[in-house]
């Protein structure tokens, strides 16, 4: 995301988290030279267990920000997140960090952050996956941003009406027009 972005944000009047990848080299090095070198000012461990996977995480918050572009505007907060398990049966080490215009607790980041990856299962995921949208032949202008709508108005109207499972919804009604129209009155 670029810097421009950080600026419009902050002059709308709210805040950001937003996850530094690669594309932003010297200040993802930044980062994790910080967490090497300093303490946090903040710390929150969490262990998960669902199905096939075993997750640790740490959640580390650090206010060091010498050093930081100050073009990255607003920025109050270098979010660091380790996340170590076994998915599967294998083990994996994953690493990701943050920036944000928040002053918060590693715990209240760490909410925020499984938040936002619990849209991106229960949405974007289910557009994807169940809904084909990848798999989608229109690719540029207006019907293809009309037909994301859709397909997250349909995904919500089903969540609406109770139904937990997507895929299992969409096998339920696809023939059955009394249904589809019962759950929009």
């Amino acid at each position: 995301m670029p810097k421009k972005t950080c600026q419009l944000i902050i002059d709308s009047g709210n805040d950001y988290v937003i996850a530094v990848k690669e594309n932003q080299p010297k200040l993802d090095r930044h980062i994790h030279n910080v967490a090497a070198k300093t303490k946090p000012t903040s710390r929150y461990i969490a262990t998960e267990k669902t199905r096939d996977r075993l997750t640790k995480r740490t959640v580390e918050v650090f206010h060091d920000l010498d050093g930081i572009d100050p073009k990255w505007i607003g920025i109050k907060s270098l979010i660091r997140v380790e996340r170590v398990g076994t998915r599967g049966g294998k083990q994996y080490h994953d690493i990701a960090c943050y920036i944000s215009s928040l002053i918060c607790t590693a715990q209240e980041f760490a909410q925020g952050i499984r938040g936002h990856w619990g849209i991106e299962n229960r949405l974007h995921w289910v557009k994807d996956v169940v809904l084909n949208e990848d798999r989608s032949t229109i690719h540029l202008g207006n019907p293809l941003a009309n037909l994301s709508v859709l397909r997250a108005l349909a995904i919500n109207i089903l969540r609406l009406n109770g139904h937990i499972s997507i895929r299992t919804a969409h096998r339920f009604l696809s023939n059955e027009i009394d249904k589809l129209f019962a759950l929009v009155q």
